[in-house]
């Protein structure tokens, strides 16, 4: 099956480069979130996967944790790596289709607004690879849109970021990501919600 992905969101994040860090300010508590949610233990690995320019990297990063950051966009790279002030933060260019380290690595992974970026088939490909290089009973971070309670909530949220979302956009808000990630071998541990519900992360373990 061919897709115009990866050269999609190349384009699309490599235009935005210059303007991401303005763009997601307001995430800085989804960041805080996400790394209360992992609880990693001293000593644990840290794998961001779809890092941008960093920013959830560095949430880890800053508490001590050794911490890698991957992106498919150099553009996006090169603003985290001139913004990384932790040595024990890197940061290394890569597709999520096919991770660039070997089974069971890490204590904790996560993806923040990534897997609405890609088409289905990706997507799966994606949540396989992470789930095959976290170590068992690792923790799995899922950071992603979801749809608000309400037909009229649903209705504006799902207009409204249909208008500057990617194409593949629409079929992710309207699968099931949960029964996908359970295919996968995952045991969902819980979820929390954001922006009246547009925003959630979901948390897994790696049997």
């Amino acid at each position: 099956m061919k897709s115009d992905y990866p050269s999609d969101v190349l384009r699309v994040f490599n235009k935005w480069a210059p303007f991401y860090d303005v763009v997601t300010l307001l995430a800085w508590r989804i960041r805080e979130k996400v790394f209360s949610f992992a609880s990693p233990e001293k000593g644990a690995k840290i794998l961001d996967v779809c890092t941008g320019t960093g920013k959830q990297a560095f949430a880890f990063g800053r508490r001590g944790f050794d911490v890698v950051g991957l992106d498919l966009s150099e553009k996006m790279l090169r603003i985290a790596r001139r913004g990384n002030r932790h040595e024990n933060v890197r940061f290394a260019i890569g597709d999520a289709e096919h991770l660039p380290f070997k089974e069971n690595h890490f204590d904790v992974s996560c993806i923040s607004f990534g897997l609405h970026e890609m088409p289905c088939f990706i997507r799966k490909k994606v949540i396989r690879e992470i789930t095959r290089i976290t170590k068992p009973h690792g923790k799995i971070i899922i950071i992603d849109w979801a749809l608000p309670n309400g037909k009229i909530k649903k209705f504006l949220f799902y207009h409204f970021v249909r208008f500057f979302e990617s194409k593949y956009f629409p079929e992710f808000i309207k699968a099931d990501l949960q029964n996908l990630i359970e295919k996968s071998g995952l045991k969902f541990s819980r979820s929390w919600e954001s922006a009246s519900g547009c925003v959630k992360i979901w948390k897994y373990e790696k049997a």
